[in-house]
C-alpha cells in the first residue's frame, strides 16, 4: 500500500509533462495505459496509430503523427510512467541507420560558366526512383553524410543534362533559433502553432567534380521558387520561410547571400504571426 502511494505521488509530481509539444496530463496517462493494455498484442507502432486516432492528432496532410506519438510513449516508458509491450526490433532504427549503397555516377569534371552549359534542372526526388541516388551522393560526398530525417522533409537533385551536379535536403525547422525568432517577432504560443510553416535546409551539396561559377546560388534560387508548391502538394500546408545554418569556419555562405534568399525576409512574415 505504501509503495502504491509513493508511486501515485511520483506520477502527480511528474505530470503534466510536455513531449513533442503535446502536454500529457494524468487523464491522458490513464487513456494511454488503457489503450496499451487493450491493444498489447498489436505492438508499439499500431498502438501509437490508435492513440493518434483517439486524440485526433494528425498532420496537415491527414497522416497520423505516429512518429511523435511513439516518442511520447517511449519517453513515458523510460520515466516509469507506463508499461509497453516488448519492441519488435533491437532498439536500433534500421531505416535510419542502414548502410547506404553506393550508386556509381559519371565523375568527369564539369567546368565553365553557366552560360556555356545546358540549363540546370531541379527534380524533387523523395519517394521516387531517384531517391537512392540522392542518399548515395549525400552519404559519400557530403562531409556530414546521410541520415534519415524524421518528420516532414523533401529531397532534390539538380541536373545538367542527365548528370547530377548537386543535392538539397529540407526538413522541419529547428525549435529554438534566437536570431530567427527575434526577426519574426513571435511569442512562444504563436511559434508552437506556426513553426511547421518553416523549413530548414538540412543538406546542400555541390558534387566535388563540378566547378561552375554561381551554380550554388542558381540552384538555391530554383529551389526557393518551387519548394513551397512541393511542400503544399505533399504536406497540405504552405511554407512562409526557409532557414539554413552556415559553419563559418568551413564556408563563407556566399550562395545563400546571392540566391535571393533575402527576398524571403518580408515573405509573409505576417503569416507566421497569425494565431491559427
Amino acid at each position: 500500500m505504501l509503495a502504491s502511494s509513493v508511486l501515485f505521488c511520483y506520477i502527480i509530481k511528474m505530470l503534466p509533462i510536455t513531449i513533442r509539444r503535446r502536454t500529457i496530463t494524468t487523464t491522458d496517462l490513464e487513456l494511454i495505459q488503457c489503450t496499451i493494455h487493450e491493444h498489447w498484442d498489436k505492438g508499439r507502432t499500431q498502438i501509437s496509430k490508435i492513440l493518434c486516432q483517439k486524440w485526433n492528432w494528425f498532420q496537415a496532410n491527414g497522416r497520423p503523427k505516429d512518429m511523435a506519438c511513439r516518442e511520447i510513449l517511449l519517453t513515458l516508458y523510460r520515466k516509469g510512467l507506463i508499461d509497453l509491450p516488448p519492441g519488435k526490433h533491437d532498439g536500433q532504427n534500421k531505416k535510419r541507420n542502414r548502410c547506404i549503397p553506393r550508386v556509381e555516377v559519371d565523375q568527369t569534371p564539369i567546368q565553365g560558366k553557366p552560360s556555356d552549359l545546358p540549363p540546370v534542372k531541379l527534380k524533387m526526388v523523395r519517394n521516387t526512383t531517384l531517391e537512392p541516388l540522392y542518399n548515395s551522393l549525400i552519404q559519400h560526398y557530403h562531409y556530414l553524410g546521410y541520415k534519415q530525417i524524421v518528420g516532414s522533409h523533401l529531397k532534390y537533385i539538380a541536373f545538367i543534362k542527365d548528370r547530377p551536379v548537386a543535392c538539397l535536403g529540407w526538413g522541419s525547422a529547428a525549435w529554438s533559433v534566437k536570431s530567427r525568432d527575434s526577426f519574426i517577432g513571435w511569442d512562444k504560443p504563436t511559434k508552437e502553432k506556426n513553426l511547421h510553416l518553416l523549413a530548414n535546409n538540412t543538406r546542400f551539396l555541390i558534387l566535388p567534380w563540378v566547378h561552375v561559377k554561381y551554380l550554388a546560388s542558381k540552384i538555391l534560387a530554383l529551389n526557393n521558387k518551387r519548394i513551397a508548391r512541393d511542400w503544399l502538394n505533399i504536406y497540405n500546408h504552405p511554407l512562409y520561410l526557409l532557414e539554413t545554418f552556415v559553419e563559418k569556419n568551413r564556408f563563407k555562405g556566399h550562395p545563400v547571400k546571392c540566391s535571393s534568399t533575402a527576398s524571403l525576409r518580408e515573405f509573409h512574415r505576417a503569416g507566421l504571426l497569425q494565431s491559427r
